[in-house]
């Protein structure tokens, strides 16, 4: 049986822990699909196109990787996908509690609904997109903490 996971997230920007997450999914599975969220109660930065592209462009080197965007309920979006799996990242014992109370809510929605949970790497564990965003707003150096694609999709947007 092919496994096929889905990553979700906004990736409002990818960041190097996304990317070392989506790495170790490959090799874990056989597909993985990273769901770019269009996120519209989160605000973005990027609209959900150009952080589709970024994201193609940071995981291009992953054969078994393809990128998609979504707007829909996620287990709707994992029925459709004919998906094993759903991964999601726990940076911090904080991000347990409420990833524990959402796999659970979406195995009430569709009930072989499983969820895979990955921490990142230990030096990648403390990156946030949301402090990123931030960093690069005010004209900080984020490039120890994303890819060199969205340090350039940052300089572009904000003209640094």
């Amino acid at each position: 049986m092919k496994t096929r996971v889905i990553y979700p997230g906004t990736f409002d920007p990818i960041t190097n822990g996304h990317k070392d997450l989506v790495e170790r999914a490959s090799r874990l599975f056989d597909e993985v699909i990273v769901a770019v969220a269009a996120g519209h109660h989160k605000k973005p930065l990027f609209d959900l196109q150009e952080r589709v592209e970024l994201v193609e462009r940071v995981v291009a080197h992953l054969p078994n990787v393809r990128v998609c965007g979504f707007s829909q309920l996620l287990a709707k979006f994992v029925q459709e996908q004919q998906a094993t799996a759903v991964l999601r990242g726990l940076r911090a014992v904080s991000d347990f509690e409420y990833e524990f109370q959402l796999a659970n809510m979406n195995r009430q929605l569709v009930a072989d609904f499983e969820t895979v949970f990955l921490t990142p790497a230990e030096h990648l564990s403390f990156i946030s997109s949301t402090l990123v965003r931030e960093i690069a707003r005010l004209g900080g150096d984020v490039s120890k903490f994303v890819p060199s694609e969205v340090v350039t999709a940052f300089n572009l947007k904000f003209g640094h």
